[in-house]
């Protein structure tokens, strides 16, 4: 009963915090969930990052959705980026099942850090009409090749690829803050599906208990921090963001250690 209770317990703070993260910042549930399941309740991290993934579904596709009645989704832009994230999600899943639990290197919550400090210290202030000044050929190369970028980082790691989504939709492809939010879930939505599926496949199913419980618990606080974020103005956002990013990466790097 104990052990059931702490697995709970466990799920409950890794599903808040995943969905928070989601919400507010575009990230992946499992740069929280497959680091606080590998360290608290001693699962292999291939398969701690599959549930990260796969609860990062439907938290992904609900805080897509609420943006989306704001207005802060561009799906028919972000098409060319989603195809080749989740092409390189493939394979980047395929390469982190040839190495050992512990691949996941602090280099990559160091360089969330780096980032979170950059939208903190320079925000992103593009509007709209800046965004669409960008030719479709320039547009068309940059979205491909952020998304190898991207897709490879989520498939390999399960962990930064919406945050290092969010950092391309906003330098490179000129987006405003809320719609760069919005359009990240979007693609995760799909690229957390590729990436878990992947996983199960090449793994087996995980414990079907913690799956559900993250599942549940992120979709929960992802609509509440998307609610919260579609309401807040492109600065504080900006200000969310960098905090979110930089306190989860800090957390991760101490779980990490312990």
């Amino acid at each position: 009963m104990e052990e059931f209770l702490i697995k709970i317990f466990v799920c409950f703070i890794a599903g808040a915090g995943a969905g928070i993260g989601t919400g507010f910042a575009g990230m992946s549930a499992a740069a929280v969930i497959g680091p606080i399941l590998a360290t608290f309740l001693g699962m292999p991290a291939y398969a701690a990052v599959g549930i990260g993934l796969i609860s990062d579904v439907l938290a992904s596709a609900v805080s897509a959705y609420t943006y989306h009645k704001s207005g802060n989704l561009d799906i028919k832009n972000s098409l060319p980026l989603m195809l080749s994230v989740l092409t390189a999600t493939v394979v980047g899943s395929l390469v982190a099942s040839l190495l050992p639990d512990r691949a996941m290197s602090s280099t990559m919550q160091i360089a969330m850090i780096v980032i979170g400090l950059r939208f903190l210290l320079k925000p992103v202030h593009t509007t709209r009409e800046q965004m669409e000044a960008l030719t479709p050929n320039n547009r068309l190369i940059k979205a491909i090749v952020g998304g190898i970028f991207v897709g490879f980082i989520c498939g390999f790691v399960g962990a930064g690829g919406g945050m290092m989504m969010l950092f391309v939709l906003t330098t490179f492809l000129g987006y405003p803050m809320h719609m760069a939010v919005g359009t990240s879930v979007f693609i995760m939505t799909f690229t957390a599906l590729t990436g878990g599926i992947s996983h199960f496949v090449i793994d087996g199913m995980p414990d079907v208990l913690c799956l559900v419980l993250c599942a549940v618990f992120t979709l929960l606080w992802a609509r509440i921090a998307a609610q919260i974020a579609n309401r807040a103005d492109a600065k504080l956002l900006n200000r969310v963001v960098g905090v979110v990013m930089i306190v989860t990466s800090v957390v991760i790097l101490a779980v990490n250690c312990i």
